[in-house]
């Protein structure tokens, strides 16, 4: 790999996971089916970005300056990883994020960052209403 990770084409900063000990951690297979929708702050290198994990694996990831980057994201080995046009990254992901639990994950390119889920819930699904809804 090489020596740029994510974390540095993107100024310094990537993503925030949270990662509960126990034996749900060990039994839990991730899909990345639970994170599609979802969004998560990562700080690193003392920068803040905001990563989106949209359907289909496409990732938009906010700078702290209002730059955005697009990328992909995939789920593979237990890693959740992330892709942009310039580098790829990968971290430890053995269990689901959990709302206000943030974690300190290393990535397969040395770099430590916290990652603090933004939000967990499944995404609402809109309902039509009837003639007297």
């Amino acid at each position: 790999m090489n020596k740029y990770s994510v974390a540095a084409a993107l100024g310094g900063a990537l993503l925030t996971a949270a990662l509960p000990s126990g034996a749900a951690a060990q039994t839990w297979t991730p899909t990345g089916a639970e994170i599609t929708g979802h969004a998560v702050r990562v700080e690193a290198n003392g920068q803040t970005n905001t990563v989106h994990f949209d359907p289909g694996g496409t990732a938009r990831i906010e700078g702290a300056n209002g730059q955005w980057v697009q990328g992909n994201w995939f789920v593979e080995n237990q890693m959740l990883c992330l892709q942009t046009p310039t580098a790829r990254e990968c971290w430890p992901y053995r269990t689901a994020f959990q709302a206000g639990q943030s974690v300190d994950l290393t990535s397969t390119c040395a770099v430590t960052s916290r990652w603090m889920p933004i939000s967990t819930q499944p995404q609402p699904t809109m309902r039509r209403q009837g003639e007297r809804g």
